[in-house]
């Protein structure tokens, strides 16, 4: 799918005004009102970057920054605050909770997809809907799978395993980790499952010589390197 957004913003207005901007530039756009419901979502559904008011009813946006920080699963999370605060000790208390960047309300919907496309490309994600590595293509808007110009029949799940992994080459992902990402953090199964939708991506890879770039890392989990 196209790179997700999660707005988290309790005026509907500006919701609704973030929501048009970014959909328009391409974006899949969600939506919180809060952040007691950004973290339900992301239980279930990790974006890939985050747009945070720093007003919000409850918990405020930079408790909610602070609480995605310490939390492994969303640790490196880009995070974007929007806010009509923009006193000098403002900004650098919504630095020091955890935020990648500041934009002070009002704002440039222009401005604002630069910024969210500039804090993707630092955090790795892609920016074009594909990840390739080593032959293998996912088209994240048709979630097609092509290994080296071939079109590939692959699970959902699958899928999504491969897509977390592409997405972070070499990084080794503990089997509870990959159940949160990839399951759902509210999913109750066996991490046990992770090793057979391994196996079965691996044999999806294997006609093409690729199933080594699935590797295992003995007693922590796996991770995806590509060949040069």
């Amino acid at each position: 799918m196209a790179t997700t957004v999660l707005i988290v913003e309790d005026e509907p207005e500006i919701r609704e005004l973030l929501n048009f901007s970014l959909t328009r530039a391409g974006f899949n756009v969600t939506e919180a009102e809060t952040g007691e419901l950004a973290l339900q979502r992301l239980d279930s559904n990790l974006p890939d970057i985050l747009i945070v008011d720093w007003m919000l009813p409850g918990m405020s946006g930079v408790e909610l920054a602070k609480r995605l920080r310490r939390d492994e699963l969303t640790s490196a999370l880009p995070l974007l605050m929007l806010t009509a605060r923009n006193e000098e000790s403002d900004i650098l208390k919504s630095f020091e909770s955890g935020i990648d960047d500041y934009m002070s309300k009002p704002f440039s919907p222009k401005e604002l997809v630069a910024r969210i496309k500039a804090l993707l490309r630092r955090s790795g994600a892609p920016e074009d809907d594909l990840i390739e590595a080593s032959g293998i293509r996912i088209d994240l808007v048709s979630h097609r799978v092509t290994i080296k110009g071939v079109d590939i029949n692959i699970g959902p799940t699958e899928y999504r395993l491969l897509e977390l992994l592409m997405r972070n080459p070499d990084r080794v992902f503990e089997r509870d980790q990959l159940l949160d990402r990839v399951w759902g953090r509210s999913s109750y199964i066996e991490t046990r499952t992770v090793d057979v939708h391994v196996l079965r991506l691996r044999k999806v890879l294997k006609p093409f010589g690729l199933d080594g770039t699935v590797q295992t890392v003995r007693s922590v989990g796996y991770r995806f390197t590509p060949i040069q």
